[in-house]
């Protein structure tokens, strides 16, 4: 499966797109499956890096600053560019602010693994990111939008996305690390546990567009609409987090993490913000989701293309 896993996403993918569209009834109970099967992903992700590797990214002040830099530096101006082209609908507009100004705090440790990167780096950087996306926000919307949009932020969407999605899979990695260690039945649950990412990242890779296809069936308008900003997006961030990279000197495996960081956004911490904000308003989730579809297309084009863009000393 790890030879084959780009066909095996897709397969995942165009599954959970045909179970989406053919049972629309099964999207909220799949929504509900989502942590669950995300944060085993992560765990199995954070098995594999040893936790003195984590406490030594955790002093990498390079690394940390040039992930800050990406993504509350660049990112905004990035998206300040294009907001003027976007449909002049303010739910459409403040759902592609919601999305694209926080950055992915949990499959993209996985997804930036699987192009060389640096996990480890990443996972340091993660409360790091999410602490400060919570500051960061609601200022970012006023700017953007004004003062009457700038507190439909709550932090508990964050709080319980970084305890159950980072905090508890960290833990039980940690733990079962320990007990690898000390006994050859805890080495051989973790070695079994290892081979489980391709499946599990598949099974996220279903869940999330099963779950999220049926949402956007009565919105193909809006969808339409933004598809285009999100697809550049993509394209622009890979460029301009590589450019980041060289400007802080960082290695491929760091270089690499950084356009990951950079590029991927946390829809499925934010979309439960978008969810809870008033009926006028509704359509900011539709553009969320819309966001989550593009870009779990994007990242199984990143694993393949990073890896050329960000390559290896020859």
């Amino acid at each position: 499966m790890e030879h084959h896993q780009v066909a095996v996403y897709l397969a995942a993918m165009g599954a959970g797109a045909l179970l989406g569209w053919a049972a629309p009834g099964l999207g909220p109970g799949l929504a509900h499956a989502i942590n669950p099967v995300l944060g085993a992903l992560l765990f199995v992700t954070f098995l594999q890096v040893p936790a003195a590797e984590l406490a030594r990214s955790l002093r990498d002040g390079r690394f940390l600053s040039a992930a800050a830099v990406v993504n509350f530096g660049v990112v905004p101006l990035v998206v300040a560019a294009v907001f003027p082209l976007l449909p002049d609908d303010r739910a459409v507009r403040l759902g592609v602010l919601l999305v694209l100004l926080c950055p992915c705090v949990d499959y993209v440790i996985v997804f930036c693994g699987l192009a060389g990167g640096s996990a480890r780096r990443l996972l340091a950087a993660t409360p790091v990111l999410l602490v400060a996306q919570m500051v960061l926000l609601p200022g970012f919307l006023y700017l953007f939008m004004g003062p009457e949009l700038s507190d439909v932020v709550e932090a508990g969407p964050f709080a319980e996305a970084f305890l159950f999605l980072i905090v508890v899979p960290l833990l039980l990695a940690w733990a079962l690390q320990a007990w690898a260690a000390r006994r050859p039945t805890g080495r051989r649950v973790s070695g079994a546990a290892t081979t489980t990412m391709v499946p599990l990242m598949a099974a996220t890779l279903f869940t999330v567009v099963a779950s999220q296809v049926p949402g956007i069936g009565g919105s193909l308008a809006y969808v339409a609409a933004v598809v285009p900003f999100y697809a550049l997006f993509l394209v622009v961030m890979a460029f301009a987090g590589k450019a980041v990279a060289r400007l802080f000197r960082l290695g491929p495996p760091a270089g690499r993490a950084i356009v990951f960081t950079g590029a991927t956004r946390n829809s499925l911490v934010v979309l439960p913000l978008a969810l809870a904000l008033p009926d006028s308003l509704a359509v900011a989730a539709v553009v969320v989701v819309a966001q989550t579809l593009v870009e779990v297309l994007g990242m199984v084009a990143y694993v393949r293309l990073v890896p050329r863009l960000v390559p290896d000393p020859s």
